[in-house]
C-alpha cells in the first residue's frame, strides 16, 4: 500500500515514528563524535531570561551564562536565532558561525528544538530591538528524543496535560504560574502564622484509627505489626494532644486521604492546613481566618477585588457573617430554633420541600439538610456560616444558651465551602458520650462516622484549655486565587484513572 492510500491515523503514526528514529539517530551520532550531551553533569549559569530583560541597561555588554530549552530555531545560514527558555521565561540567543566555531555551528544539525543547552555570550539588544544573548559558545546538556506539541496548537488535551504535567508546564507558561501562585499561598500563610507565634509541626500519616472528620478512610497494612493502618483523614486529635501539652499555637500543611468521589472539587489526596490556638474561640478563628485569605489575595492577585468563574468576589475585611439558622429562614422559609429538638416537626418541614431524610435522622441532622440543599449554592461572597447542630459536630464545644447547637463555622464562597472551624470541644466527658453515639452511627452502616479514640480522651482528661481551631484546604484557595475551574487545575499530579 502506497503512503498515498494509507488511511490518515495510520500515516500520522508512521510519520510520528520516522521523527522520533531521526531525533535517536542524532543522538548517535553525536555520541559517536565523543559529544553525548548526557555525560555533560553541570553549566556554571549565572544569570536568567527575565533578570537580562529586567536588568538591561545594567547588563548590556556583560558576559552571561545562560541554561534553559530551545523553544523555537530560525536558521539563517551561517546565523541562527533560538528562543531559550528557562524558569524565568523566554530569551532570545544569537549564533553566529564565526563566533562559535565552524566545527560547532555545523554541530548543532543534530540539535532539535526541545534540546537542553547551556550558552555563554553577552547581552545586547538587536537592530529590531529585541533584547538578546549574542553566543560565544553554545553545549548541549540534553537531547530531547520526544517532540514537543505543536506550538501552534501547543498541549491543549486536558487529559494528556494531567497526566503529562511535565510536558504542560514546558508548553503552557500559565500553568507554571498557577503553581508558582500555589507556592506564594503557603508561603504567605506560614508567614503569617510564624509571626503569630504559631510553631508548624508534623503529625502521623499512618493512624491506628480514622477520627477528626467525618469522612471513608483508605486503608493499608502494616507487615511487621500484622495491623491495619488508615491514611489520615484529618490531623485535629494529635494537633489537640499537643494543645495539651502546653504547644498553644500549633499548625501542620500537609496532605489528607479521603477514599471518596473523584469531581472538579475533590481529590483523593489534597492538602489542608489545620491551626489550633489555645484561649481563643471560633470568633478568634473567625478573624484569624478571613485576614489568612485576605493576605492571601493582596500577595497572589495583588488586589482584594478578584473574579472566579466570572462572578466578582470581594475579599474585603470583615466577610460576612450568619448564623445557620439564619441563612436558612432567608432561604428556605424555616425557622428551626422555633421548634429546636423537635424530630418530627423538621421531618414535615423536609417533606413540604422534598427533601429526602434518613430514619436516623435527627432534627440536627435536618437543619443541616436543610442548609445544604437550599443555601449553600447561594452563598456566593465569603460568608462565615456558623452555630451548627450538634449531631454533625461530633468535636465541637456546644452553645452554653443552646445546647442543640456548638460554637463552629464554616467558610462558603463561590457556592463551596473553604473553612471549617470550631471553639473545640474540652470537655472529656462529654466527647466521650458524641464519641458514642457515632460508634452508634457506624454500626447502622454510617462508614464516615468517627471511631473511640481512648487515647485522645485521656489526653483530654488531664486537661484541655479552651481552644480555637481552623481547617482550611489550600486547593480550594488556590483554584479560587487563580481562577481554576476544577481541583485537578491546582495540582501538580492529580488522581487519575490509568488507562485502558
Amino acid at each position: 500500500m502506497s503512503d498515498k492510500t494509507k488511511e490518515p491515523v495510520e500515516q500520522e503514526q508512521q510519520d510520528i515514528s520516522e521523527l522520533l528514529q531521526i531525533r535517536r539517530d542524532k543522538l548517535t551520532a553525536l555520541q559517536q563524535a565523543d559529544k553525548d550531551p548526557f555525560e555533560i553533569t553541570v553549566c556554571e549559569r549565572d544569570a536568567f531570561a527575565q533578570d537580562i530583560r529586567d536588568r538591561f541597561e545594567e547588563m548590556e555588554g556583560k558576559d552571561v551564562v545562560l541554561a534553559g530549552r530551545i523553544m523555537s530555531w530560525r536558521d539563517m545560514g551561517k546565523a541562527s536565532f533560538m528562543d531559550i527558555q528557562d524558569r524565568s521565561g523566554r530569551i532570545q540567543v544569537y549564533l553566529k558561525i564565526d563566533d562559535i566555531g565552524e566545527e560547532a555551528y555545523h554541530g548543532l544539525a543534530n540539535w532539535d528544538i526541545g534540546d537542553l543547552a547551556c550558552v555563554t555570550g553577552f547581552v545586547f539588544r538587536t537592530r529590531r530591538g529585541e533584547i538578546s544573548v549574542h553566543a560565544k559558545s553554545i553545549t548541549l546538556l540534553a537531547k530531547s528524543l520526544l517532540p514537543l506539541p505543536d506550538k501552534f496548537h501547543g498541549l491543549k488535551d486536558t487529559d494528556l496535560r494531567y497526566r503529562q504535567r511535565y510536558v504542560d508546564l514546558i508548553v503552557n507558561p500559565e500553568v507554571k504560574d498557577t503553581f508558582e501562585k500555589r507556592s506564594k499561598i503557603i508561603r504567605t500563610i506560614r508567614n503569617i502564622l510564624d509571626e503569630r507565634g504559631y510553631v508548624e509541626v508534623e503529625t502521623p500519616v499512618l493512624n491506628l484509627i480514622p477520627g477528626g472528620a467525618a469522612a471513608r478512610p483508605f486503608i493499608t497494612h502494616h507487615n511487621t505489626l500484622d495491623l491495619d493502618l488508615y491514611l489520615r483523614i484529618a490531623p485535629e486529635l494529635y494537633l489537640k494532644r499537643l494543645i495539651v501539652g502546653g504547644m498553644e499555637k500549633v499548625y501542620e500543611i500537609g496532605r489528607l486521604f479521603r477514599n471518596e468521589g473523584m469531581d472538579v472539587k475533590h481529590n483523593p489526596e489534597f492538602t489542608t492546613i489545620e491551626l489550633y490556638e489555645a484561649y481563643t474561640d471560633y470568633h478568634g478563628m473567625m478573624d484569624l481566618t478571613e485576614k489568612l485569605i485576605n493576605a492571601c489575595a493582596k500577595e497572589v492577585c495583588g488586589t482584594e477585588e478578584i473574579t472566579y468563574q466570572e462572578d466578582e468576589i470581594s475579599l474585603k475585611l470583615p466577610f460576612c457573617r450568619m448564623t445557620m439558622n439564619d441563612a436558612i429562614k432567608q432561604y428556605a422559609g424555616v425557622d428551626f430554633l422555633s421548634f429546636k429538638g423537635d424530630t418530627e416537626r423538621a421531618r414535615e418541614e423536609a417533606k413540604k420541600l422534598g427533601l429526602e431524610v434518613k430514619a436516623t435522622n435527627t432534627w440536627g441532622d435536618i437543619m443541616n439538610l436543610f442548609f445544604e440543599e437550599k443555601v449553600e449554592n447561594e452563598l456566593v461572597q465569603p460568608t462565615f456560616i456558623y452555630d451548627y447542630p450538634v449531631e454533625v459536630s461530633p468535636l465541637t464545644k456546644r452553645k452554653k444558651e443552646i445546647p442543640e447547637l456548638v460554637e463552629r463555622f464554616e467558610l462558603f464562597m463561590t457556592r463551596r465551602e473553604f473553612a471549617n472551624a470550631y471553639s473545640e470541644l474540652n470537655d472529656p466527658i462529654d466527647q466521650r458520650g458524641r464519641f458514642q453515639h457515632q460508634m452508634e452511627l457506624r454500626e447502622a452502616g454510617d462508614e464516615e462516622a468517627n471511631m473511640i479514640d481512648e487515647d485522645f480522651i485521656t489526653a483530654l482528661e488531664y486537661g484541655m484549655p479552651p481552644t480555637g481551631g481552623m481547617g482550611m484546604g489550600i486547593d480550594r484557595l488556590a483554584m479560587l486565587l487563580t481562577d481554576s475551574a476544577s481541583i485537578r487545575d491546582v495540582l501538580l499530579f492529580p488522581t487519575m484513572k490509568p488507562r485502558e
